[in-house]
This record gives structure tokens, C-alpha cells and sequence, in this order.
């Protein structure tokens, strides 16, 4: 016992002592499409110029996941959308003007500035070529031609003011309508899987792939006005800062905003570097724009990545052990605990993300950024499974003579356990521990859609780029990390085997 002891405290310091330490500074936040990426820049660099630090958390979630990290303090603030405010997060509120919006932002502390300047709704896009073919220039035209494929993003597809209700007011019938990452549609649309999509009005992908938007002849959407979302208490805590990001009011109109995004997904400038330029041109604010080299990226994205794996699936074994000798133990209870850990892992990764975040904002947790408690526990959830079915199955298998021989001899239940039924079942458990902690290094990736890091980051980003070079130098990595981590159980597995004869 004292021997099981040490071991487990030595594998909780393993787990817990920190590579690295949370930043401090105004947080500002980012959505996973370019612009918002670039004025989540824009604002830090406007932090900074007030003289706070700023960390920016770049590429996050969808709009639920941003907001509710603003009302629970993990963010300070960043750029969203009028449209996406009346439409989305105060559905329901009956919010028509911009002092209505206020008003019941301000009753959850967040405030909102007066607009930026552009409006970037929505719309339908089609390839030029096919757009013409057809004869299609509104929405109200593709009534004419119901077996035209639809894709739109993920998020467009369940909002309130995305497809269920464009479908509605157009009475629109397609053949087929799915549902997909909205970087990728531009590449399904290129390939002619799909023949509609969804569009910001100043994405410069528009020109990249020849598209054209339709004209919302029944004006279905609201307009999309970007402005700042800050907490209440940033004001009261850094009022110089809230001045500072105030000087973007009415500073941007849609050619300049369109023509920022294009110097990113076309000539490939980073998003820090269009950023500074834009602040220079504007308000004569000189950012400090540090350039990266791949060494030092994948060093970094290295040590993350191993931060989440190690701090999620220690943690795991500690706690899927006992539950798999427990589930042994006791068959009633047991198959519950097999059905609860099964069904854990059919969580989609967002929606666990999404459904975790106010649990950790209750226990003033991390929910977002470097060593996000959300993400670490979601990791560790989904390691459950294969160590939790393996360590009951190991048990189950044990020879009833080795059962029998042990009681024979009158040897207590914990020692039973821990001498001989844990020992005999040992292959098994360690294979499942092996299994979780591949699949561990594959989810890891799923922590850059919190701002966690890793190699999930790169990807992110390349797959909003269109980038190949980027998406390889996340998923390389994190499959070399995989492949070592197998060799590693491997050579274990070889050091326990019993000598051949």
C-alpha cells in the first residue's frame, strides 16, 4: 500500500507541475474566421498602446462559446456583430435598436461600442460560372432550381437567423442541404460538391474563388455592424484601455475591412502584421510585430500540446482504474458505469467544450487560453472509455483457479487485489491505457478551439487559410507525438511480458 502510494503521488506531480504560467493582461477574444481574427489583433495592439499587456485568444468557437466566455470573465472583450447580438445571443429579447441592445447587454455587464464603421451580413454564393448558367441573381431565383446542393457552415446552419429561417421566408426546397466547417465550403464549392454557400459580404475568399452573391431580395437579413463587446468592469478597472479600443468607432469602412482580410487569405500576411499596418494607418499606433520561426512554433505548439495530454490523461488512469475494478466488482452498478463512459465519448467535441465552460467558470477554473481546465477535462473524459472497459474485462478474465487458490489461502480482498488480480490483469489495463493515450494526443487538437495551444492550433488556421503547409505542421507532429507514444507503451508492454521459454 505504501508503495501504490508514492506511485500515485509521483504521477500527480507529473501531472501538475506547470511547464509554463497563464499570462496576465486584457484578454481579448477571437472568432475562427479571419476578420475577427484580425481585429482581435487590432484590439490587443490598442491595449498595448494604452500601455496594459494584452494576450490575444485567437481562432476560438463559435459565437455561444466567445459571449459566454465575456460574461464569465475569461475574456475582456472582442468584435462581434449587430445582426449576430439581436439574432443570436439576445434571441428572443425583441432588441431592435442599438440602445435596446445596450441596455440588455448591460444587464449581463457587458457594454457595446457604437459600430466600426462596415456592415458584413450574410449571403448566398454561387460560382460565377454557375451563377450565369442558371440565370440566378437573388435568392427568390433559386426557388427555380431545386436540385442545387446547399452547404453551409455549422454554425449558420443552426442560428436563428442562419438557414432555418432563410429556408422559411424563401420557401426554399433544395435537394440536399448539409452542414460543414464554413472553411471548407469555399474548397467543396471549388470542387463542385456543393453549389450554394454561405458568405460574409467582405471576405476576400469572394474574389479568390470567383463567386457571386445574391442579392437578398426579400432583405431577410439584419445588418451585421461590427462593434467592440467589453465587460463592464474593464472600465472601472482600465479605463484608458476602453478610450484606447473606442478609437475604432466609425474608423473602418467595408473596402478597407475587405481589403485587411484579402492581405491575409491572399497574399498571406499574418493577421498581426495587417493589424499593425491598419492601426498605423489609422490612428498612428506602431505595434511591435514579433515574426516566428517554424523551430520555435513547433517547440512551443510541442510543449502545449504535451501540457494538455499529460495534465488529462494522468488524472484519467488515476480515476478509470478504480472505477474498472469497481465496475468488476459490482455488475449492477458496473454496466452503468460502462454505458455513462460509452456515452461520454459520443459527445461531440464542441458541445462537451460548450457544456463544460460554466461548470469551470463556477468552480473559477480556466476555461479558455493555456492549461484551459475546460479543455484538460475534456480530455480526460474522453480517456475514460478504453481504460475503464479494459481494466474490467482484465479483471473478469482471471482464471477462477487463480480466484480459488487465493481465497484458499485466506488472503484479504485488498490484497487479493493489488497482489494478484491487478497483476494478472495488468496486459490488459496497460493496453487500455495505451489506447487512451493515443487517443488522447489525437483530441488534444481539439484544444485550439478554446485557445488551449497545440498542434490543433496550426491546424485551425491552415484550414481558415486554405494552407496546406500550416495544417501539415500541426497534424505531422501530433502524429509523429502518436506514434511515439505507441512505441513507448510497446517497449513497456515487452518489459512486463513474462521471458519466453
Amino acid at each position: 500500500m505504501k508503495k501504490l502510494t508514492i506511485i500515485i503521488t509521483l504521477l500527480l506531480l507529473l501531472a501538475f507541475i506547470p511547464f509554463s504560467f497563464q499570462p496576465e493582461g486584457i484578454r481579448v477574444g477571437s472568432k475562427k474566421f479571419t476578420e475577427s481574427v484580425i481585429l482581435g489583433e487590432c484590439l490587443k495592439q490598442l491595449a498595448v498602446d494604452a500601455n496594459q499587456p494584452a494576450i490575444h485568444y485567437r481562432e476560438l468557437g463559435g459565437t455561444k462559446l466567445v459571449f459566454e466566455s465575456l460574461v464569465n470573465g475569461e475574456l475582456d472583450a472582442y468584435v462581434e456583430y449587430t445582426g449576430t447580438i439581436r439574432e443570436e445571443i439576445l434571441a428572443g429579447e425583441e432588441a431592435k435598436t442599438l440602445e435596446e441592445m445596450r441596455e440588455l447587454l448591460q444587464r449581463r455587464g457587458i457594454r457595446m461600442s457604437e459600430p466600426l464603421g462596415f456592415n458584413n451580413t450574410y449571403a448566398l454564393a454561387l460560382k460565377r460560372s454557375r451563377a450565369e448558367e442558371l440565370g440566378v441573381k437573388t435568392v427568390s431565383d433559386l426557388t427555380r432550381h431545386p436540385s442545387l446542393v446547399y452547404g453551409f457552415g455549422n454554425e449558420f446552419m443552426a442560428r436563428q437567423d442562419g438557414w432555418p429561417g432563410l429556408q422559411q421566408a424563401y420557401g426554399l426546397t433544395p435537394s440536399k442541404v448539409s452542414g460543414l466547417d464554413h472553411d471548407l465550403a469555399y474548397r467543396q464549392i471549388d470542387l463542385g460538391t456543393i453549389d450554394v454557400t454561405d458568405a460574409y459580404s467582405t471576405d476576400a475568399k469572394i474574389k479568390v474563388h470567383d463567386l457571386v452573391l445574391l442579392e437578398d431580395d426579400r432583405s431577410y437579413f439584419p445588418r451585421y455592424d461590427a462593434v467592440v463587446l467589453y465587460r463592464a468592469d474593464l472600465a472601472e478597472r482600465h479605463p484608458g484601455v476602453v478610450k484606447s479600443i473606442e478609437r475604432l468607432q466609425s474608423s473602418i469602412d467595408q473596402p478597407t475591412m475587405t481589403a485587411a482580410n484579402a492581405r491575409t487569405e491572399v497574399e498571406r500576411v499574418t493577421e498581426s502584421q495587417v493589424a499593425a499596418d491598419l492601426m498605423r494607418d489609422l490612428f498612428e499606433v506602431e505595434a511591435d510585430v514579433k515574426k516566428s520561426t517554424l523551430a520555435g512554433r513547433l517547440f512551443r505548439r510541442s510543449l502545449e500540446h504535451l501540457d494538455l495530454v499529460r495534465k488529462s490523461l494522468i488524472p484519467a488512469i488515476l480515476l478509470a482504474i478504480p472505477l474498472g475494478i469497481i465496475a468488476m466488482k459490482f455488475p449492477k452498478f458496473g454496466s452503468g458505469v460502462l454505458g455513462v463512459v460509452g456515452i461520454i465519448q459520443t459527445i461531440p467535441s464542441l458541445a462537451l467544450l460548450v457544456m463544460l465552460m460554466p461548470l469551470m467558470a463556477f468552480l473559477g477554473l480556466a476555461s479558455i487560453g493555456t492549461g484551459s481546465a475546460t479543455a484538460i477535462t475534456a480530455l480526460l473524459l474522453y480517456s475514460l472509455l478504453p481504460i475503464v472497459r479494459n481494466t474490467h474485462t482484465g479483471l473478469k478474465s482471471i482464471s477462477p483457479q487463480h480466484q480459488q487458490a487465493a481465497l484458499a489461502l485466506g488472503l484479504p480482498a485488498g490484497y487479493r487485489l493489488l497482489n494478484i488480480e491487478l497483476p494478472l490483469a495488468s496486459r490488459s489495463i496497460l493496453a487500455g491505457i495505451k489506447t487512451a493515450a493515443v487517443m488522447n494526443v489525437g483530441f488534444a487538437t481539439l484544444g485550439a478551439l478554446i485557445g488551449a495551444g497545440g498542434f490543433g492550433q496550426p491546424i485551425i488556421t491552415g484550414i481558415r487559410l486554405n494552407d496546406t503547409g500550416l495544417i501539415l505542421e500541426g497534424a505531422i507532429p501530433a502524429a509523429l507525438m502518436a506514434v511515439v507514444v505507441q512505441f513507448g507503451f510497446d517497449a513497456i508492454e515487452k518489459l512486463n511480458s513474462p521471458p519466453e521459454k
